[in-house]
């Protein structure tokens, strides 16, 4: 894989994800140096960004999760240094991290998304208010955290309160949002197809961090069960949503589907997890992608970027 040059993989960083990227930039790197590509680790929390150039790399894979790697932070840094990098620019990670303006920005498109609330911990909030305008029960969400880190249910004012005061140890705005009881599902995009869309189910109250990453009881469909127009129905709104917010390359869009069949969009995830339990990875399977071939027709789109 000469054509790559030597390659950065970006992970670990300060992020609250740091552990997760952690493996998922493992599984990239070993995933891509099976293949011959010239990669190796990087971690930008014990490396200075400056060692890219000092040693000669050619381009980023970049598996930063989080605050620094996927908000716009690192794909700057990158635009300056001039080193081509994988996934979504400057202004696409930065909007896609703030599940606020991503929200904002659906709305204004007409794209379908669950009913909110926007509060910040140091305003004054009437919180039985916010309860009876968002139907009882409420998802709180900080605005720049990915893997479900800050986020609760809450059905009563005692416990919204105390979520909000919890959510603000990550973010200052906070996203309150209606609880849409149905299925979770993911779309993952490569380049600017959909991939095979995935239902995830879990004794939990929600895919919450432990569904995500700790439990066993997490299951994943893919086929996710949907008739074929259904599938194709939610992969053309994943797409709308994804380029909605100016991402680029891969990444995943999150789902709810209400009792009623209607679809509501969630978050985009630009530099989505790549463990061996991650989604994206099963989604590329069913697909008929390896993980090894996954990563690099991610990497390939660096050399057109």
């Amino acid at each position: 894989m000469a054509e790559f040059g030597k390659v950065a993989v970006m992970f670990g960083g300060n992020s609250a994800e740091r552990e997760i990227s952690l493996m998922s930039g493992q599984a990239v790197l070993e995933g891509l140096q099976a293949t011959g590509v010239d990669a190796h680790a990087f971690d930008p929390k014990t490396t200075p960004l400056s060692e890219l150039t000092e040693q000669g790399y050619d381009r980023v894979f970049n598996v930063l999760h989080g605050r620094g790697g996927e908000d716009g932070t690192v794909q700057g840094a990158l635009e300056f240094l001039n080193i081509p990098y994988t996934g979504s620019g400057v202004l696409g990670a930065a909007l896609a991290m703030d599940k606020i303006k991503t929200k904002q920005v659906w709305c204004t498109l007409g794209l379908p998304t669950a009913k909110f609330v926007v509060v910040c911990g140091k305003q004054t909030i009437d919180y039985q208010a916010i309860l009876d305008e968002l139907g009882g029960v409420v998802m709180v969400k900080p605005a720049n955290e990915g893997s479900s880190i800050g986020m609760a249910k809450v059905n009563n004012a005692n416990d919204l309160k105390s979520a909000i005061s919890e959510a603000t140890a990550f973010d200052d705005e906070i996203l309150l949002e209606q609880w849409i009881d149905g299925g979770e599902y993911t779309v993952s995009i490569l380049g600017d197809k959909a991939l095979p869309a995935i239902h995830m189910t879990t004794p939990n109250d929600f895919y919450d961090y432990q569904a995500k990453y700790q439990s066993s009881n997490t299951q994943y469909h893919c086929p996710c069960g949907l008739s074929a127009d259904e599938e194709k129905e939610l992969g053309d709104i994943a797409v709308k949503a994804f380029n909605a917010v100016n991402a680029k390359g891969w990444g995943r869009v999150d789902f709810m589907r209400g009792q009623d069949g209607q679809w509501y969009l969630l978050e985009v995830n630009t530099v989505p997890g790549m463990t061996t339990s991650s989604l994206v990875p099963k989604a590329a399977k069913e697909a008929g992608l390896s993980f090894n071939q996954l990563v690099n027709e991610i990497l390939e789109q660096t050399l057109v970027k």
